[in-house]
């Protein structure tokens, strides 16, 4: 197994981590923007994405930006949102080749980062607000895809089951934003909010590939210049919520052929946690994988089920099962899938089970750790959990996970929330 090595080092008020690896022929270099989640704010850093990969002042045109990247030997750049327990995350990416494998070429990297710290840092900007064109135009791709989760009817009840088991919570928050915030929104507006998130988010710039440490700190360190950053420290501290008493279940009737019944629980373990490699087993065994218990008892068994899984939310502690299955079904698959839950808490594991999961989760990881961005994201979650876990750890965890420590942590899970999403007349 491959040992990640990772350096980090502190300047210009950006938390700057190197991770060499002579394994691949690019560079990647992310860029992440850290905040805690908040409703008053998401709908803008959703939107925020979509004006700024335009392009910078520099290059104020998609046409190019794009001419740009193919300059830099077709390098890559994406920018995109995402939750990680009560933080939200903003992800810039860029993907460059090496200048160390084409002849003659000794400043790819200046350019590379030059561009990435222009689209952030210098967007294309009309005094103190975006271009109303570019401004109303994202503003409307954007209300296009909030509009669009009702049309994933996975995705739709995934948010659904969200909304309701996490109603009051900072993770209730919807990723995409809101509509009824995008439409009262304004460019100027937007700006405002964008200098604040300059001076107060905390940044993590990763830089992977072949390099060399002490020329890539001297690249980036000439470039990224933060200016007026507020170093207060805000972090988001994950809520640390209790579940009802009693099970809440939710009935949700549209016109649909298959029904989702996803079932939520809360595992009150996180990342950090020293049984959490003993609760990522269980939740292998449970659901995570094709032979789960899950899969065989209400999908390949009992045939109720078009899919039955289940996954983990690292760093809020949730597991979450999901399943498609007819509206007709939903008391008998609720059912087997509570006593595929029940049946784990009270031992009913396999030395066979546990080993089989056990190596899937390990080649998984190891998966991961084959893709730059899959080995980025994987030491971002240590930042995130406020944490000392490298990958190579991780995986050493899980393959010393017992029996008795799988069952140990199905003591601590608890069901909270059934969310069903049926046909009219259907439960």
């Amino acid at each position: 197994m491959v040992t990640i090595q990772e350096e980090v080092k502190n300047f210009n008020g950006l938390n700057v981590h190197f991770v060499p690896n002579e394994k691949f022929k690019t560079v990647h270099i992310v860029v992440k923007f850290r905040a805690p989640l908040s409703r008053e704010t998401i709908t803008k850093r959703a939107l925020l994405p979509y004006v700024l990969q335009q392009g910078p002042k520099k290059y104020p045109s998609r046409k190019e930006l794009q001419i740009v990247l193919d300059d830099l030997y077709g390098a890559v750049l994406s920018i995109d949102g995402g939750k990680k327990g009560d933080s939200h995350i903003l992800s810039f990416r860029l993907e460059v080749a090496n200048e160390k494998f084409i002849p003659n070429e000794s400043n790819i990297m200046d350019k590379a980062v030059s561009l990435l710290n222009d689209v952030i840092f210098h967007p294309n900007v009309d005094g103190k607000s975006f271009h109303d064109t570019v401004f109303n135009r994202e503003k409307e791709t954007l209300k296009q895809k909030i509009r669009s989760i009702v049309d994933d009817k996975m995705k739709y009840a995934n948010m659904r089951l969200i909304d309701e088991m996490c109603e009051g919570e900072t993770y209730q928050t919807h990723v995409s934003g809101y509509e009824e915030d995008l439409t009262s929104l304004t460019s100027q507006d937007l700006y405002q909010y964008y200098q604040d998130l300059l001076k107060n988010d905390q940044i993590d710039i990763y830089v992977l590939g072949d390099v060399e440490v002490n020329k890539m700190e001297e690249v980036i360190s000439s470039s990224f210049k933060r200016e007026g950053y507020q170093n207060d420290n805000k972090k988001a501290d994950t809520e640390q919520s209790t579940s009802k008493k009693e099970v809440k279940e939710v009935i949700e009737e549209q016109n649909i052929q298959q029904a989702k019944l996803h079932i939520g629980y809360r595992t009150n373990i996180r990342f950090q946690d020293s049984n959490y490699a003993a609760l990522q087993v269980f939740n292998g065994v449970l659901g995570g994988f094709p032979g789960s218990k899950l899969f065989i008892n209400v999908r390949e068994k009992n045939s109720l089920a078009y899919y039955a899984s289940s996954r983990l939310e690292s760093h809020k502690g949730l597991l979450l099962v999901f399943s498609g299955i007819a509206p007709k079904d939903y008391k008998k698959a609720r059912d087997i899938m509570e006593e595929q839950m029940e049946a784990m808490k009270n031992g009913d594991i396999t030395e066979n089970e546990l080993m089989e999961t056990k190596d899937l989760i390990v080649n998984s990881l190891q998966e991961t750790l084959d893709h730059p961005q899959g080995i980025i994201e994987m030491l971002y979650q240590q930042v995130i959990a406020d944490t000392q876990i490298t990958p190579n750890e991780l995986i050493e965890n899980i393959k010393k996970v017992t029996l008795e420590e799988v069952i140990e942590v199905g003591k601590s899970i608890v069901e909270d929330t059934v969310y069903l999403l049926t046909n009219e007349g259907g439960a």
